[in-house]
């Protein structure tokens, strides 16, 4: 089968195309013929090696897959050959097959595509996650969401109205992300690239500050978004998309009772009770028209390092899907 390799850590351009075996099956495990890839900032951050966990190589990228069923392993009862699930996996889903344990598919409802369904298993259950388990958001609090316009922050927007918040701020690079924003039910847009984009969320706040941020850029921003909470508030910091890591000192979050919270996905893959409700839930408000899916754009496979390059260079918006 073709898959998207990379045999070193670097940029874009160490993506490339290779023929390997396709996977065989473990007990308990399915073969899904892939319909449709989700990219992910994981993604980049495993082809530069710099991920939350080493990265070996060669290293075959790609964790969200929509498929069809193609073989099933010893032990499956759950699934048949031809359904069409979703699933979220290690590595291995830039590639024609791959394989994927039983316990982790959800079926797709025939009312949803499967470019539509690849959106949910990350970046639906990041933002699902950071907000709920992670971020605690009770009704009426305030929310500032950064990159509202990319994949999860779009459905983070979405997510923190339908959840309760009471003022969704949202940030974005360019006016015409802010617009998507608005129109996903953002109170307020502001862009970060302003070098006032704090006293504009202190001012969209009346000035009291933040309850939850949704922080994945690191450096100066997340020392910023730090300023912009209130007491009591929770920032979830679930990426470092700028490659500059920030340094924090705890002792300047005691005078606020400032919490900084860590989100890493996979912990929450290794407790089935929260995936598989948070995943149904999602798939169901996809279903009923209340989740607003961005596609950004779909992409043949071989395309992944010019996605990849679009990606980090904050020109999409919404998500960026890839197809064998």
């Amino acid at each position: 089968m073709k898959a998207i390799q990379f045999k070193e850590y670097g940029g874009p351009s160490v993506l490339e195309k290779v023929d390997v075996e396709r996977p065989e099956l473990d007990e308990g495990e399915v073969l899904l013929k892939v319909q449709a890839i989700g990219v992910n900032y994981a993604d980049t951050a495993r082809r530069e090696g710099a991920y939350v966990v080493p990265t070996p190589l060669p290293f075959i990228p790609g964790a969200e897959v929509a498929g069809i069923v193609e073989e099933v392993g010893e032990g499956v009862s759950r699934v048949s050959k031809g359904d069409r699930v979703v699933t979220l996996i290690g590595s291995g889903g830039y590639a024609e097959y791959v394989k994927a344990k039983e316990s982790t598919l959800i079926p797709i409802p025939n009312e949803v595509t499967d470019e539509t369904a690849v959106a949910l298993p990350l970046q639906g259950l990041t933002a699902y996650h950071i907000l709920t388990t992670m971020g605690r958001l009770e009704k009426g609090e305030t929310v500032l969401v950064h990159a509202a316009a990319g994949g999860v922050g779009s459905l983070a927007v979405q997510l923190a109205k339908l959840f309760g918040a009471g003022n969704v701020i949202a940030t974005a690079s360019s006016e015409e992300k802010l617009e998507l924003a608005r129109d996903l039910g953002a109170d307020h847009a502001i862009n970060y690239t302003s070098p006032n984009w704090r006293e504009e969320v202190m001012e969209a706040t009346g000035g009291k500050g933040v309850d939850v941020a949704l922080e994945m850029a690191g450096g100066d921003i997340f020392h910023e978004t730090v300023k912009c909470m209130r007491a009591f508030g929770r920032v979830v910091v679930y990426g470092v998309a700028s490659g500059e890591p920030a340094q924090m000192y705890p002792s300047g979050l005691m005078n606020r009772n400032l919490s900084v919270i860590g989100f890493f996905l996979p912990q929450i893959m290794k407790k089935p009770v929260l995936f598989e409700k948070s995943l149904n839930h999602l798939l169901k408000m996809i279903k009923s028209g209340e989740l607003q899916l961005t596609v950004g754009g779909v992409f043949d496979l071989e395309e992944a390092a010019h996605v990849h390059e679009v990606m980090q260079a904050r020109k999409t918006k919404g998500k960026l899907v890839l197809k064998p």
